[in-house]
């Protein structure tokens, strides 16, 4: 098995740890094994994006700041049956049976092993018979950008984008109303320093914002970068 669906698209995680970390060595070992991968640090976050994005399987940590990974499992419940994999530094079997009670598919210990979690993954998929969903789109506005075939269209009519441009807000798009750092964007361009991100977000503001001198949705995070906010 790998990363992809019946129908050849990319499964789609969303991994939530407060610890950026073991967030970040998570991600790229799950985009390595084919999977698309979109982060979180809490549970705040996370809502957001599932209120946004469609996802095949979600891994939470439960010992966050704020909001628990158990209290997190009850809300998705309540609305959606994506598989959760919660993740835990706590070894007590009680919490164990917990999370499988709440509705959570599987529970895995910290420390483990990458492959470990990449196998469990693997194995909720198969037996949860993960169905192709429909692809995603995140609304701004009066316009919609369609993250599976790349596609932005303004009051249904499609915009054309450039390649470089489809890169761009697939990137922003993948992890919504977060701040992505510029020179990280720039490792997709020839332009290290930055300066042809900053020619494409342009641009796009043009073909996104009513007033692109006052951006709603693509909007410059100070010091970092750019984060996209969709409604």
């Amino acid at each position: 098995m790998n990363g992809r669906n019946l129908d050849g698209r990319e499964r789609h995680l969303l991994v939530v740890d407060d610890d950026n970390r073991i967030r970040d060595l998570l991600k790229e070992y799950l985009n390595r094994a084919g999977f698309r991968v979109t982060g979180a640090a809490d549970a705040a976050s996370a809502r957001r994006l599932m209120e946004t994005l469609d996802f095949d399987l979600l891994v939470f940590d439960v010992m966050m700041p704020g909001e628990d990974g158990f209290s997190l499992t009850r809300w998705v419940r309540e609305r959606a049956d994506t598989p959760v994999l919660i993740l835990t530094a706590r070894g007590m079997a009680g919490d164990r049976i917990e999370g499988l009670t709440i509705g959570a598919d599987d529970y895995l210990q910290k420390p483990f092993d990458p492959q470990e979690l990449l196998l469990r993954i693997e194995a909720i998929l198969r037996r949860t018979g993960a169905k192709p969903r429909p692809g995603g789109r995140v609304q701004l506005g009066r316009c919609a950008f369609d993250l599976d075939r790349g596609e932005l269209f303004r009051d249904e009519a499609l915009v054309r984008l450039t390649e470089a441009e489809t890169q761009l807000m697939r990137r922003l798009a993948n992890s919504p109303h977060a701040a992505v750092d510029r020179l990280d964007l720039a490792r997709d361009t020839a332009d290290i320093t930055g300066r042809a991100v900053d020619v494409q977000v342009t641009r796009l503001r043009r073909k996104i914002e009513d007033d692109p001198k006052a951006p709603r949705y693509l909007q410059t995070v100070r010091g970092v970068g750019y984060m996209l906010a969709p409604d």
